[in-house]
């Protein structure tokens, strides 16, 4: 009998694969980074084929560590960076292009053009978006506009589409020898092309991008007991397990916190940050810069759906100081670094490297760093990089305070960089509510293995869910509320200073 669930985590910077027992405790994990690809200011890609060859050497090397086979497995689930955007040729599996990342700003014109041309607020009525370079329809239309023979390829059914969840999918599920072509309700919200309310590709949003519906792939169930298809024996698994769970990881990561009743949210610290708050089966619209998205769907379930607050840079800014400026060595030493000071001196840096995400929606920002004086010290910057990504996380906070006029009493944490302490400490004092870190901090990955192992019957239901999960840590605010409104000012005034620095056709 399968004794564990199967996760494959396809995010911005790696691939891993973690296992999980029936407690959702950790069995075994193996992860591999991936190179980031700039090839000009504002261009960001990877390269599908390392990716998916990332995506094989951890399953296997996962799978073999901790002496598990195909049979102990009940089912895999996938999670995966979404509106990265794929292409690639059904016969051969070569893509047409390196996968164009989400945090990609080339596409700005065509964002600029859709809300000049007045289609802005239909994509935001239909798709619960704006139009933005974040999401995949853009990418999509750039690549058939500018990579040779690929418009013409999709016209004659040779060229499909996928977020990374579709090609993860597909290669996992024979890839040319008739793997399967889907995603879930979740991915295909990233686009900018599915309908909420349909949960199926809208023809009028198609026809705003031009893109020929034959390369999209078939919309199913997060969580689907028929499942996607079966992993090949001459794959990474080694043998036959189904497929049947598919989340975009921000989703997967509300899932793995089981924010299951509407007025619960949570905050993922990764390359970029992501607040979801669940709104149940209402399709609730943002009037504060939010995204409206499924949060997921289960089986014949009804879908449930989500306010998003995305902000784009926030753990890669701790990258930029490691890899492009040199201040550390890695990625943990920014906590020691911080901690040399009792604050930032005044310096206040907005990492707006791709433009400012949400609440602003601004293509037209870049990063800046304010308040400097002789005095300053990499101290300083360390400590002013932790503070932007509490404060970013406030102004999408107060957006989702302000759409849903739910007032949050905690702040339910994960991801990577929950592992500073002294950042979490940050967050409960630029907030002002208590910040709660679960035992299992990767709740993407366990998300994923939650809809997998649901629609086999590893799980009863959602509910039963909850039970697995346990607080590791609690924070409580320690600043006073003039200290609260005072930094956070001088925030908004830094981020005023970012705007309107590249000039946008």
């Amino acid at each position: 009998m399968a004794k564990y669930v199967g996760a494959i985590d396809q995010g911005t910077t790696s691939s891993r694969f973690m296992i999980f027992d029936h407690g959702g405790n950790e069995v075994a994990k193996h992860q591999i980074e991936h190179e980031q690809i700039m090839p000009q200011a504002g261009w960001v890609e990877h390269n599908p084929e390392e990716v998916w060859q990332a995506v094989r050497t951890s399953v296997r090397s996962a799978m073999n560590n901790a002496g598990i086979n195909a049979a102990d497995l009940a089912a895999i689930g996938v999670t995966n960076q979404r509106e990265t955007t794929v292409v690639w040729d059904p016969r051969t599996g070569r893509p047409y292009y390196n996968a164009i990342v989400w945090q990609d700003t080339r596409t700005d014109k065509i964002a600029t053009a859709l809300e000049r041309e007045g289609k802005g607020d239909v994509i935001r009525r239909k798709a619960g978006l704006p139009p933005a370079t974040y999401f995949s329809g853009g990418k999509i239309q750039w690549i058939l506009e500018n990579v040779e023979g690929v418009r013409q390829a999709a016209e004659r059914g040779e060229a499909l589409f996928g977020n990374m969840d579709t090609w993860v999918i597909w290669r996992l599920t024979g890839g040319p020898d008739g793997g399967s072509h889907v995603t879930d309700v979740t991915n295909a919200s990233r686009t900018m092309l599915m309908n909420l309310e349909t949960l199926d590709w809208d023809d009028e949003l198609l026809s705003f991008f031009n893109i020929p519906r034959a390369m999209l792939p078939e919309i199913r169930p997060s969580s689907d007991p028929q499942g996607y298809g079966t992993t090949r024996g001459s794959g990474p698994v080694l043998g036959e397990v189904l497929v049947s769970g598919d989340l975009g990881d921000q989703q997967a990561a509300t899932v793995g916190q089981v924010c299951f009743s509407p007025g619960e949210a949570k905050n993922t610290y990764g390359t970029g940050n992501f607040m979801l708050l669940n709104t149940g089966e209402e399709i609730v619209p943002s009037n504060a810069g939010l995204l409206t998205t499924p949060c997921y769907k289960m089986g014949d379930n009804p879908a449930i759906y989500a306010l998003e607050g995305s902000i784009a840079v926030t753990g890669s800014a701790v990258q930029w100081l490691r890899d492009q400026l040199g201040i550390i060595r890695s990625a943990p030493e920014i906590e020691r670094l911080a901690n040399e000071v009792e604050d930032s001196g005044g310096m206040y840096f907005v990492p707006a490297f791709s433009g400012l995400f949400a609440p602003y929606w601004r293509s037209d920002a870049r990063g800046v760093v304010v308040g400097m004086s002789r005095y300053n010290t990499k101290s300083h910057l360390a400590r002013a990089t932790l503070e932007a990504i509490c404060y970013q996380t406030k102004d999408v906070l107060n957006a989702m305070v302000e759409d849903s006029g739910v007032e949050l009493t905690e702040l339910k944490v994960d991801g990577g960089a929950t592992a500073n302490n002294t950042l979490m400490q940050m967050q409960a004092d630029i907030l002002g509510v208590p910040v709660v870190r679960p035992v299992v901090a990767e709740t993407t990955s366990l998300g994923a293995a939650y809809a997998a192992g649901l629609a086999v019957g590893f799980w009863d239901d959602l509910e039963s869910l909850r039970d697995n999960w346990n607080v590791d840590q609690r924070w409580e605010p320690q600043w006073d509320d003039e200290q609260r409104e005072a930094g956070y000012g001088q925030w908004k005034k830094a981020v005023e200073r970012t705007l309107d620095w590249v000039d946008v056709e």
